[in-house]
């Protein structure tokens, strides 16, 4: 591993994903194999990541892991990488505790520098406070240099590199205003059914960003990473698992989840059957299944073929969009669409019934602790299942969100990591 930093910003809506994503398609262009790697749960901006680089993109997280699995996932992920670049979350020290769970504490973990990007569509000098206060507020956080985005004229530069003069801390990059650069979004993450031209992005970034010093950042700790892997119902590498994929319905997926298991297949539920023998676990991701429900509805036969698996004892575990996808209907504004039955509840993704459910997940089952997060807008239509189980947040408040189990299926709204 060459070169390895982290993008982070005092806030969201800095453009991070969006300068991540430009820095890796530009480092991949002058021919580095990047590894790319995402701060926090989330499993939107990953999938952007995978798209640039070629390889897939892995989450960090202090909670749902452990410090020393996230430095065995860096060492893992990146040692036969040239550079790699992590994509932090929400500000830079926001967690789910303080500071606890946040991109600071994960670059502490990693020991890597920070590439604070900062938006400066609305300030000048104003941004030393700013800055100073971010250099200064924790002596174990290596801030590396500042990159400014929606820089309005040379003169706007000139008076925010002054800013980097004064507090001794390199100006790595001045990004001008650009409507090229702008990103639809969906929900709380960017549109990943839409794609952009990166060139655009990396040719801009490759104008306007110091690559050079950027490739000489790396790791100052000289700690090695502590292997230690996620405990799983199974030995890792023995599962045969057969696991829905599709580029919105079934795409939340994290891939040390997908790594945990042995020999694994991939099916779409939109367009395929899937041969559900000789497998000893069917796994429905999350997604999106409320923008594909024509498809899923009319591939029948994928239906019946999931819903005999269920009858006869067949192991599911289904998350989110997988559990709404095993339930009897899905309710829109537009009507109703039946699913695989094998769940006795309706699930409604009208407007008037969106409610957004948010955050970090744990639960014990079985004399297992699994944890993961919640993200979706849809609810249950009508009485929610009784849960087998109490889950908590990552604050330990009790959240009503239902674990339940029909047969060998095992199912929630909580994507989980680590099966």
């Amino acid at each position: 591993m060459n070169a390895s930093f982290m993008i982070a910003a005092p806030s969201s809506g800095s453009g991070k994903t969006t300068i991540a994503r430009g820095l890796m398609a530009l480092f991949r262009e002058k021919g580095y194999t990047v590894q790319p790697f995402k701060c926090g749960p989330d499993y939107i901006d990953t999938k952007f990541h995978t798209t640039v680089c070629g390889r897939p993109s892995v989450n960090l997280d202090t909670f749902m892991a452990t410090p020393e699995h996230v430095r065995e996932l860096f060492d893992r992920y990146g040692r036969d990488a040239n550079i790699c670049i992590v994509e932090g979350m929400m500000g830079l020290f926001d967690g789910y505790d303080r500071d606890r769970g946040s991109s600071a504490e994960i670059a502490r973990v990693l020991g890597i520098p920070i590439v604070l990007v900062v938006d400066a569509k609305s300030a000048a000098y104003s941004t030393a406070a700013l800055l100073s206060g971010f250099l200064h507020f924790r002596s174990d956080v290596r801030i590396a240099g500042v990159i400014y985005n929606k820089v309005g004229s040379p003169r706007h530069e000139q008076m925010l590199r002054q800013v980097c003069d004064d507090l001794q801390t390199p100006c790595l990059g001045c990004i001008p205003k650009s409507q090229e650069l702008e990103q639809g979004s969906r929900y709380l993450g960017l549109d990943f059914s839409k794609t952009s031209d990166i060139s655009v992005l990396s040719e801009m970034l490759g104008k306007h960003v110091e690559i050079s010093a950027l490739s000489k950042l790396g790791v100052s700790s000289g700690e090695s990473p502590t292997l230690l892997r996620g405990k799983s119902d199974f030995a890792p590498g023995k599962v045969r698992a057969l696991v829905a994929r599709s580029q919105e319905a079934f795409s939340f997926i994290y891939q040390e989840t997908i790594d945990n298991f042995g020999q694994i297949g991939f099916f779409d539920p939109e367009t395929q059957v899937p041969d559900l023998n000789g497998i000893d676990l069917l796994y429905l991701p999350g997604g999106y299944p409320e923008k594909h429900l024509e498809a899923l509805a009319q591939n029948e036969a994928c239906r019946q073929a999931i819903h005999d698996y269920a009858g006869r004892g067949g192991r599911i575990i289904a998350e989110c969009g997988g559990m709404m996808y095993l339930c009897r209907s899905i309710v829109t504004d537009a009507g109703e669409y039946p699913m695989c039955g094998v769940l006795p509840y309706s699930i409604t993704a009208r407007k008037a019934d969106r409610h957004l459910s948010l955050g970090y997940r744990r639960f014990t089952l079985d004399g297992r602790e699994y944890r993961g997060h919640e993200f979706h807008y849809t609810q249950f239509l009508g009485q929610s299942p009784e849960s087998i189980t109490q889950v908590y947040n990552a604050k330990g408040e009790p959240v009503a969100t239902p674990v339940f189990r029909y047969k060998s299926v095992l199912a929630s709204y909580t994507h989980l990591y680590q099966i």
